[in-house]
């Protein structure tokens, strides 16, 4: 009998991952002559057991294909949504699946709730590696995700083409780029496209000052400005407001617990649209014209680039070794120009945010441009 292993997306989509899923699959069949289960609509296809038996030439043209060819979903397998009012825990029927079809492994493409997922499934036998993807490249315990670099590129092109239209109208374009809780993507495409002011999830700002760096820009005869902002960004007031909850959070019992998550959960929904508040503020208080871009889920699509075809081949090929080692539990990390198979324990839960002291903060300083601060 064939060796056997199971595939599966799951998170938002991002560049290269056909690309991954073409790597391991082409490993294990042609290195290990093992059978290639890929598993529909993330976790939720291995829990109804919706796959399709992955060929060879299966595997071919995907390379440079966007998205995901077996499609992809968003839920936690330990409360599973029926769609009834009803949560159930699916890893008994995932189990079953693993069990039924004799996988040796299930191989998991994502992000971070991916990763919280692979490690729920490890904790009930199923042996499970994980691939690190995303564009925001928060997954800890790796040097990069792919995907990243694909949506570096779009959002750097954007920034890129922004300045001649800010320069010929003198205007403050604002451009709001993914980003929730990191900010890599805006930081990279800001640093890269020649951004005068960064602002990031992990530097609040204070408005004022961002606006006074405008207004100096303007005194020494710079008619525009190119703001970059992650989706994520906040202000120093909301930042205070919401790490003061946060402490608070930490010192009740789960009845005023649950209170005070609610609280956060609205002061998030008030910041919804801060981007437009952001360009509206600006505009006020520096007597420039100010437009906006949100680039939204244009950074997701399109081809991946060759660094990340090339990420996601080297990660999936590591992947097969791995497996044929019987190496399980694991987050198929970048690590220089190797790999490194990191305990899920390790890395699960954990977000990767941008350091202090990471050098592109320090670049971004030395080149003058603000970070809000």
């Amino acid at each position: 009998m064939a060796r056997t292993i199971g595939i599966l997306t799951a998170g938002g989509d991002s560049p290269g991952l056909n690309a991954a899923i073409r790597a391991v699959g082409k490993a294990a069949q042609r290195a290990y002559g093992m059978d290639v289960l890929g598993f529909k609509d993330g976790f939720l296809g291995l829990m109804q057991n919706r796959y399709d038996l992955l060929e060879s030439h299966d595997l071919s043209g995907i390379l440079t294909r966007g998205g995901t060819v077996l499609g992809t979903s968003r839920i936690k397998v330990d409360r599973v949504d029926m769609g009834d009012g009803r949560k159930v825990d699916g890893r008994k029927a995932m189990r079953e699946v693993v069990e039924q079809h004799q996988l040796e492994a299930v191989v998991c493409l994502g992000g971070d709730g991916t990763v919280r997922n692979a490690l729920l499934l490890a904790d009930v036998g199923i042996p499970v590696l994980a691939l690190p993807k995303t564009i925001d490249n928060d997954v800890a315990g790796t040097d990069v995700t792919f995907g990243f670099d694909t949506a570096l590129t779009i959002a750097t092109d954007a920034v890129d083409r922004l300045h001649s239209t800010a320069h010929s109208h003198h205007r403050i374009m604002v451009v709001e780029v993914m980003g929730h809780s990191v900010g890599w993507l805006a930081l990279g495409a800001g640093v890269a496209g020649g951004a005068d002011v960064i602002l990031i999830p992990e530097i609040p700002y204070d408005v004022e000052a961002v606006a006074s760096s405008i207004s100096a820009r303007k005194a020494a005869g710079s008619s525009f400005s190119i703001v970059t902002v992650a989706e994520g960004a906040i202000s120093r007031e909301d930042a205070s407001i919401r790490d003061s909850m946060t402490t608070q959070m930490e010192l009740v019992d789960e009845p005023e617990r649950k209170a005070i998550k609610k609280k956060l959960r609205e002061l998030e929904s008030a910041r919804a649209g801060g981007t437009v508040q952001l360009a509206s503020t600006l505009a006020g208080l520096t007597g420039l014209e100010s437009r906006i871009t949100i680039l939204g889920h244009v950074q997701r699509g399109g081809t991946p680039t060759p660094a990340d075809r090339l990420l996601a081949t080297r990660l999936g090929i590591a992947c097969a070794d791995y497996i044929a080692e019987g190496i399980h539990g694991v987050l198929v990390a970048a690590k220089g120009q190797t790999t490194e198979p990191v305990p899920l324990k390790k890395v699960a839960g954990r977000t990767k945010k941008v350091p202090e002291d990471h050098p592109w903060i320090q670049t971004a300083r030395h080149l003058g441009i603000a970070l809000g601060e």
